[in-house]
Protein backbone atom coordinates (compact mmCIF):
# COMPACT_ATOMS: atom_id res chain seq x y z
CA UNK A 1 0.00 0.00 0.00
CA UNK A 2 1.05 3.44 -1.01
CA UNK A 3 1.01 6.56 0.47
CA UNK A 4 2.20 10.25 -0.17
CA UNK A 5 2.18 13.44 1.13
CA UNK A 6 2.77 17.14 -1.13
CA UNK A 7 4.23 20.43 -0.15
CA UNK A 8 2.81 22.92 -2.63
CA UNK A 9 4.64 26.09 -3.73
CA UNK A 10 7.69 26.29 -1.16
CA UNK A 11 9.57 29.49 -2.31
CA UNK A 12 12.98 27.24 -3.45
CA UNK A 13 14.62 26.21 -6.35
CA UNK A 14 13.48 22.53 -7.40
CA UNK A 15 16.77 22.38 -8.54
CA UNK A 16 18.18 22.52 -4.90
CA UNK A 17 16.45 19.84 -3.76
CA UNK A 18 16.99 17.39 -5.89
CA UNK A 19 20.13 16.03 -4.81
CA UNK A 20 18.74 15.67 -1.18
CA UNK A 21 15.80 13.46 -2.42
CA UNK A 22 17.80 11.41 -4.61
CA UNK A 23 19.75 10.38 -1.24
CA UNK A 24 16.34 9.66 0.77
CA UNK A 25 15.16 7.37 -1.78
CA UNK A 26 14.65 3.85 -1.44
CA UNK A 27 15.66 3.99 2.12
CA UNK A 28 13.73 2.97 5.60
CA UNK A 29 12.07 6.00 6.71
CA UNK A 30 14.18 6.29 9.73
CA UNK A 31 16.94 6.10 7.78
CA UNK A 32 15.58 9.14 5.38
CA UNK A 33 14.65 10.81 8.97
CA UNK A 34 18.67 10.80 9.68
CA UNK A 35 19.73 12.11 6.60
CA UNK A 36 17.33 14.84 6.22
CA UNK A 37 18.24 16.20 9.77
CA UNK A 38 21.91 16.09 9.54
CA UNK A 39 21.74 17.98 6.48
CA UNK A 40 22.13 21.48 6.41
CA UNK A 41 19.87 22.98 3.51
CA UNK A 42 16.73 24.77 3.38
CA UNK A 43 15.79 21.53 1.14
CA UNK A 44 16.24 19.44 4.25
CA UNK A 45 13.55 21.32 6.25
CA UNK A 46 10.71 21.04 4.01
CA UNK A 47 11.77 17.12 2.93
CA UNK A 48 11.70 16.40 6.31
CA UNK A 49 8.12 18.19 7.53
CA UNK A 50 6.76 16.45 3.70
CA UNK A 51 8.30 13.19 5.22
CA UNK A 52 6.95 13.92 8.46
CA UNK A 53 3.40 14.24 7.14
CA UNK A 54 3.28 11.39 4.63
CA UNK A 55 4.29 8.94 8.10
CA UNK A 56 1.15 10.50 10.14
CA UNK A 57 -1.20 10.02 6.77
CA UNK A 58 0.55 6.85 6.79
CA UNK A 59 0.04 6.25 10.61
CA UNK A 60 -4.07 7.67 10.93
CA UNK A 61 -5.36 6.95 7.58
CA UNK A 62 -4.01 4.07 6.28
CA UNK A 63 -2.98 2.31 9.71
CA UNK A 64 0.36 0.92 8.57
CA UNK A 65 3.23 0.34 10.77
CA UNK A 66 5.28 2.89 10.19
CA UNK A 67 8.61 1.50 11.45
CA UNK A 68 8.08 -1.14 8.41
CA UNK A 69 7.83 1.78 5.67
CA UNK A 70 10.21 2.83 3.36
CA UNK A 71 10.50 6.03 0.48
CA UNK A 72 9.62 4.42 -2.55
CA UNK A 73 9.76 8.11 -4.01
CA UNK A 74 10.67 11.01 -2.94
CA UNK A 75 10.36 14.28 -5.94
CA UNK A 76 11.25 17.53 -5.95
CA UNK A 77 9.10 19.44 -9.23
CA UNK A 78 8.81 22.55 -10.51
CA UNK A 79 6.20 24.44 -9.14
CA UNK A 80 5.15 27.84 -11.00
CA UNK A 81 7.20 31.07 -11.17
CA UNK A 82 6.54 34.39 -9.32
CA UNK A 83 6.97 37.40 -12.39
CA UNK A 84 9.25 40.61 -11.17
CA UNK A 85 10.47 42.66 -12.89
CA UNK A 86 14.51 44.36 -12.52
CA UNK A 87 14.04 48.05 -13.23
CA UNK A 88 17.29 49.10 -15.85
CA UNK A 89 18.74 52.49 -17.29
CA UNK A 90 16.27 54.51 -19.77
CA UNK A 91 13.04 52.88 -18.55
CA UNK A 92 13.60 49.20 -19.42
CA UNK A 93 13.26 46.69 -17.25
CA UNK A 94 14.78 42.89 -16.55
CA UNK A 95 12.25 39.44 -15.95
CA UNK A 96 13.32 37.86 -12.68
CA UNK A 97 11.56 35.06 -12.22
CA UNK A 98 11.04 33.70 -8.32
CA UNK A 99 11.07 29.67 -8.39
CA UNK A 100 8.62 28.17 -6.51
CA UNK A 101 8.62 23.33 -6.31
CA UNK A 102 6.39 21.23 -5.10
CA UNK A 103 7.94 18.01 -2.82
CA UNK A 104 6.57 14.67 -3.24
CA UNK A 105 7.43 12.05 -0.51
CA UNK A 106 5.70 8.71 -1.32
CA UNK A 107 5.97 5.68 1.32
CA UNK A 108 5.15 2.26 0.89
CA UNK A 109 5.22 -1.07 2.94
CA UNK A 110 6.81 -3.23 0.19
CA UNK A 111 3.38 -5.12 -0.79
Amino acid sequence: MEVTAITRNVRMSAQKGRPLARKCQGLPVAAALKVVEFSPRKAALILGKTLKSAMANARNNANLDVDALKVSLCVFDEGTRMRRFWPRARGSASPIAKRLCHCKVVLTDGQ
